[in-house]
């Protein structure tokens, strides 16, 4: 064993998340979410009749900035606002900065890996799915229960609207 894994613990991340907000004053501690009662249903129709949209924790790119350290893309729709984007022209860029991801062991290059309308629309041409949604839908990664709900019921309004049998959520 090297020195370094000997001095390794394992980190709860429950304990460390709860420790964050009672160091902030938070009245009582972080209650992790859990929806019993969540309204999970049985597809009642084949894939192939299914209408399907996606969800997305990453925010459309309107450009470019310059600074110090070179170029950084700018978000099309403010970060910590859900949205509902058209699904073509497919995006060939998504801001994806502000989110968790192990930034020096992947990219996130290729917006198919998280963001799949292309395949999804090569499924479709198969007769695997009955069709796509006309639109995406991007959601913020608040930790918020309330804010988490609100969201929720944006984009199962949107999902009304659209038609839309089946979400494939994807989060970043």
């Amino acid at each position: 064993m090297t020195e370094s894994s000997v001095d390794r613990i394992p980190v709860s991340y429950v304990q460390k998340s709860r420790a964050f907000y009672e160091a902030r004053g938070f009245e009582r501690p972080y209650i992790w979410a859990q929806h019993d009662a969540a309204p999970f249903t049985k597809v009642d129709k084949p894939l192939s009749e299914s209408r399907i949209a996606v969800v997305t924790t990453t925010v459309p790119v309107h450009g470019r900035e310059k600074h110090g350290q070179g170029d950084a893309l700018l978000a099309d729709a403010p970060k910590g606002s859900t949205y509902a984007q058209a699904c073509s022209p497919r995006p060939h860029q998504m801001y994806t900065n502000h989110l968790s991801w192990h930034k020096e062991a992947t990219n996130t290059n290729d917006v198919e890996t998280f963001l799949p309308l292309g395949r999804l629309s090569e499924f479709v041409e198969r007769g695997r799915l009955g069709s796509l949604s006309s639109r995406f839908y991007g959601v913020p990664t608040n930790y918020s229960q309330r804010e988490t709900r609100e969201d929720a019921l944006t984009i199962a309004q949107w999902c009304h609207e659209d038609e839309v049998d089946l979400v494939l959520l994807v989060p970043l």
